[in-house]
């Protein structure tokens, strides 16, 4: 009830002008049961990222059913994103100057997101292990690449959070034509001509991007 009201404030007012006291008097608690349950407005997105999160992943795996082509799995997964979050995208940018603010819980590389970030790491290993590409790909890297992927999804909600367009179309677009793209690197990285970069791309990954998301690099990396 807490969560609910609070988004129908930010939607309604602005996320700058609701308090916390005022989230808690329109759902008919008291201030000190709302910070019981959320300890700030950060943690009151956070809840929200959390629940919307999950969302998108069922909607993404009843769309996935019966698909076994990398490049159609992956658009799935990222359009269905776009239609989950699509009702929240008038204050979209408001959460994005918190987001930015690599000391907020609301980053989506802090301890507090690491939930809603796994989970969207643990749906984008299933559209690789759900597509006819998987068997064919570097084991080490393709342990990796739902990492890679989910960095990727972070690029199209930056792009979406500043798109103007009616129903964010050139997100939209965005995904259709970056998507094959993407789909044909991943699919290029187990030809043998490529295999160092493979390698060097690994140990890139494994050094910058897997510590900053709160995983353990494997020995030997």
């Amino acid at each position: 009830m807490i969560l609910e009201t609070a988004m129908r404030l930010f939607q309604e007012r602005g996320y700058d002008k609701t308090t916390m006291r005022a989230i808690a008097t329109e759902a008919g608690v008291s201030v000190g049961n709302a910070y019981y349950y959320f300890a700030s407005k950060e943690h009151l997105i956070q809840g929200f990222y959390d629940r919307m999160t999950h969302e998108h992943a069922a909607a993404a795996r009843a769309a996935l059913a019966g698909r076994t082509d990398f490049a159609e799995r992956l658009d799935v997964a990222l359009t269905s994103w776009l239609d989950c979050a699509a009702p929240y995208h008038e204050f979209a940018a408001q959460f994005f100057r918190n987001a930015a603010d690599p000391d907020s819980p609301l980053s989506p590389f802090s301890d507090e997101s690491h939930p809603a970030r796994a989970t969207s790491v643990a749906l984008f290993r299933e559209v690789l292990l759900g597509s006819d590409l998987a068997p064919k790909l570097d084991a080490e890297l393709a342990e990796l690449l739902p990492d890679i992927l989910w960095l990727h999804q972070m690029a199209i909600v930056l792009f979406w959070v500043f798109d103007r367009t009616p129903d964010t179309t050139r997100s939209r677009q965005f995904v259709k034509r970056c998507t094959p793209m993407v789909a044909r690197v991943v699919n290029l990285s187990r030809y043998r001509l490529f295999r160092p970069l493979v390698r060097d791309a690994k140990r890139l990954i494994q050094d910058f991007i897997v510590p900053s998301l709160g995983r353990t690099p494997p020995p030997g990396g």
